[in-house]
């Protein structure tokens, strides 16, 4: 059976989605929301911004994720008067369209919807004053740096982990999210962890992410080639068909996984302190302080900032318990 990300087999049994009836559906679902080229688709304290101040720019070896080297600001520089210029102005920004609760097509309505989708509106409302004046173009996992790179997006919303290689590609907002990775394998599995319990074991992850890059620095099951895929919501149709035993992501987007299907969890501990941040290009240090600006009003307010509503709408029934964004924080250089 050909599949979006190579071939299945289909020997594996189809796990919590009711025969294959659900498999196909899946596949085709699959195939719909994450493999459309680049197009348009069209109770909490509230923290106040903690600034890091260095005499000189920070070192790979003296990075901190979490804070962004461009303060907030309401100027428009180049970046943002090059998207303003533009014969229709529209923020064009580069996110997922099949990360459930995250950014995701809703079915019926056909809408974009999720919480990176809502961050995207409110950055483009902060920038040109209407938060419909946005294009959406899907991309994959591996796609982000060079969208950026070439021009094809503006920024990327799409769930995207900070860390220190990726700061030498692209200008990151402050966090807008802190999560880690986790395992997931079906319910009843002798898997136990991130450990030895993965020997010789299938382990999906996409091309590009965080749990990608750890897989091959770090391997603790069978990291084959061929359980690559594009995007996350492909491993959890090859560990429905039987094809993995186990996928590595983000514990915020195996939320999203276990929602659409029952028969999988999350097992082991969250590990790997991950923070999401909106990705620029490089040089668009202009574009990330309008950005952070946007940052600073979302998150406030509260349990009634737009951040938590967001939440609430969107994560609190996979990730509940949480009662503030993470801090904005700054570091020169």
């Amino acid at each position: 059976m050909s599949g979006p990300s190579g071939t299945f087999r289909t020997s594996g049994r189809f796990r919590g989605w009711g025969g294959v009836s659900a498999m196909v559906a899946a596949c085709v679902l699959t195939g719909t929301l994450t493999l459309l080229p680049l197009s348009s688709v069209a109770d909490g304290e509230d923290y106040a911004p903690e600034r890091i101040s260095t005499a000189v720019p920070a070192a790979a070896d003296d990075c901190e994720p979490q804070a962004s080297r461009v303060g907030p600001s309401t100027e428009d520089g180049d970046a943002i008067k090059a998207i303003k210029a533009r014969k229709v102005p529209k923020l064009i920004v580069g996110i997922d369209q099949s990360s459930y609760r995250w950014g995701y097509r809703n079915p019926l309505s056909k809408e974009l919807e999720g919480f990176d989708i809502d961050l995207a509106h409110a950055i483009a409302e902060e920038i040109l004053g209407d938060r419909d004046a946005i294009t959406f173009r899907a991309i994959t996992t591996g796609e982000r740096v060079a969208a950026l790179e070439d021009g094809t997006v503006d920024l990327v919303v799409r769930t995207m982990s900070i860390n220190c290689e990726r700061m030498k590609e692209v200008a990151f907002s402050t966090a807008y999210f802190a999560t880690g990775l986790q395992l997931l394998a079906p319910a009843g599995s002798d898997i136990t962890g991130y450990d030895d319990s993965l020997k010789d074991k299938r382990v999906c992850s996409a091309q590009g992410s965080t749990a990608y890059n750890k897989l091959q620095a770090d391997p603790q099951g069978t990291a084959a080639d061929d359980l690559t895929v594009p995007n996350q919501l492909d491993c959890l149709v090859r560990l429905q068909l039987g094809d993995a035993d186990a996928i590595l992501t983000d514990n915020s987007l195996a939320a999203g996984l276990m929602a659409q299907d029952p028969a999988i969890e999350r097992v082991g501990e969250q590990f790997q302190m991950e923070y999401y941040g909106v990705a620029a290009k490089l040089t668009n240090t202009d574009l990330v302080a309008r950005v952070n600006q946007a940052l600073e009003d979302y998150r406030a307010g509260g349990a009634n900032s737009p951040w938590m509503v967001s939440y609430r709408k969107w994560l609190a029934a996979g990730l509940p318990g949480l009662t503030a964004p993470p801090k904005a924080l700054y570091k020169a250089g």
